[in-house]
């Protein structure tokens, strides 16, 4: 599908470019997947300013969301991802694979981070449903806390 982006949405693709550090708060269905999506792809493509995303999701949207996402949009075909959701096994598998995009539901967070052997080496980090990292007390902020120097959170 061709992707004609709102006025709205190519200022936020705009935003996350030349923002290191940002959020895009939208409502429901308005596209902000897709636009972060735009923002990685003009990231790694045309200005190289990054290599490795990882995006933590909740799991159905970690599952389901985002590569069908990438899949839909024509501009995105460069795109290659990895969805590292199942047994540790099968994120283990998915983790390895060559991919620009990493993609873990945000109950595995403190296992990648702590548990999985595998190097934190994103450039960028995408967190959707950031609400669900409010509460600093919990496991998977105190994770993320660890490793946020080496990405943009």
């Amino acid at each position: 599908m061709k992707y004609s982006p709102h006025e709205y949405q190519r200022f936020a693709v705009d935003f996350i470019k030349t923002h290191p550090i940002s959020a895009i708060f939208l409502d429901c269905g308005l596209g902000k997947t897709v636009t972060t999506l735009t923002a990685i792809n003009d990231l790694l493509f045309d200005s190289f300013e990054i290599s490795r995303v990882l995006v933590i999701a909740p799991l159905r949207v970690a599952r389901d969301t985002w590569s069908s996402e990438i899949e839909k949009w024509e501009h995105l075909k460069l795109l290659t991802y990895s969805v590292a959701v199942g047994t540790a096994e099968e994120r283990i598998t998915a983790l390895r694979k060559q991919a620009d995009i990493y993609i873990i539901n945000r109950e595995n967070i403190q296992w990648l981070i702590e548990e999985s052997g595998i190097k934190f080496d994103y450039d960028m980090i995408i967190i959707d449903e950031l609400s669900s990292f409010k509460n600093h007390q919990t496991k998977r902020f105190k994770s993320l806390m660890k490793v946020r120097p080496k990405g943009e959170a």
